[in-house]
């Protein structure tokens, strides 16, 4: 399967199994033998398969290095970004070189973010090897580290050249982290795709999984085209991570991860809307019964002042201005617009 985003440099995104150990050879019709590459991935992912894209490059001519952090939401950090100017510099990379981000949404996020500034920018490949990451993170160009009081907060929009999506590395995925995945997954059922979300509600996922994920691409694909910086319509894609990110960050971005915080922003986020009369009324249930389907949690000990505190850095804060993405039904999502100040009203 083959989609193409088509931003301002259009780039394919590959869909099939086995394509870990094909990398090189994708990558030669973007950049000629005798380059230099750098797999950046995390100490999970790379001794399960850093050597058959390290192989892979090495087989298509290319001059291949890697760099290895500690795995964890805990290593987004700047610090560790520093780790990969450093390995590029030593490397000798320059403007003609790549590296290829391997592995889940934070070494994504952050080795583009390192493309995006080594050299004011050098050229990436995501080679996504988590689900969260297949059907979300590798595509559209964000990227970006943490701050102490922030999720994503330094990071900048730099779209990668290749994205290679290899079913088969889900098969090594702990079922914590597939059900993580499966939190975006259920977003995009809920915000575009309510065909999606019905039949994640009665069918096997497993059972359809390169079908689904390249269905959740399409969809991102789509918001992508048009609206690449975020400005607008893009910002759909964040339903249930104003809380959801509210929420790591008031577990320290650890012991809740990313997707069963989002899970529960839609939840919350849903049921705010229902009050309101803004959202259908049994949404939120809905959206909780699939949650629960796939293992993800719905509730959180939380008091909403504490959520409406932590959502103070938010990237959809306008001024004094909060955009919320909302649901008037499943598959429906928009943009409504509060005073910041008033977030926690909303939500009790």
């Amino acid at each position: 399967m083959e989609l193409t985003v088509q931003t301002a440099k259009p780039y394919s995104i590959l869909l099939e199994r086995g394509l870990l150990a094909q990398t090189g050879k994708h990558c030669l019709p973007l950049f000629p033998a005798g380059t230099r590459a750098m797999v950046i991935s995390d100490s999970n992912v790379f001794p399960l398969y850093g050597e058959t894209v390290m192989d892979s490059l090495r087989q298509a001519g290319y001059e291949a290095c890697s760099c290895v952090f500690p795995a964890g939401e805990q290593s987004k950090l700047l610090s560790t970004v520093e780790t990969f100017f450093r390995a590029l510099g030593e490397n000798g990379f320059t403007r003609s070189d790549f590296i290829v981000a391997l592995g889940g949404g934070v070494t994504g996020d952050m080795a583009g973010f390192a493309a995006a500034t080594f050299l004011r920018g050098i050229d990436f490949v995501q080679v996504p090897t988590t689900l969260l990451a297949q059907v979300d993170s590798s595509v559209g160009g964000k990227t970006g580290v943490d701050l102490p009081f922030g999720k994503n907060l330094v990071g900048a929009f730099h779209q990668p050249r290749l994205v290679l999506i290899d079913p088969d590395t889900l098969s090594t995925l702990p079922s914590h982290f597939f059900a993580d995945g499966m939190g975006e997954v259920i977003k995009y059922g809920c915000i575009r795709r309510p065909a999606l979300f019905d039949r994640l509600l009665h069918e096997d996922v497993q059972e359809h999984l390169e079908e689904v994920i390249y269905e959740c691409v399409d969809c991102k694909r789509q918001v992508v085209e048009a609206d690449a910086l975020d400005k607008g319509e893009r910002m759909i894609l964040n339903f249930g991570h104003t809380l959801g990110h509210a929420l790591e960050k008031l577990h320290g971005f650890s012991g809740l991860s990313h997707g069963e915080a989002v899970g529960i922003g839609m939840v919350l986020i849903a049921k705010a809307g229902e009050r309101a009369g803004l959202t259908a009324p049994g949404t939120s249930e809905k959206i909780a019964a699939l949650l629960e389907r796939y293992h993800l949690p719905t509730e959180t000990d939380r008091n909403m002042d504490e959520l409406a505190k932590a959502t103070a850095l938010d990237k959809k804060s306008a001024g004094k201005n909060l955009r919320l993405i909302l649901l008037h039904d499943i598959g429906d999502a928009y943009i409504y617009t509060i005073p910041a100040a008033d977030l926690q009203m909303f939500l009790s």
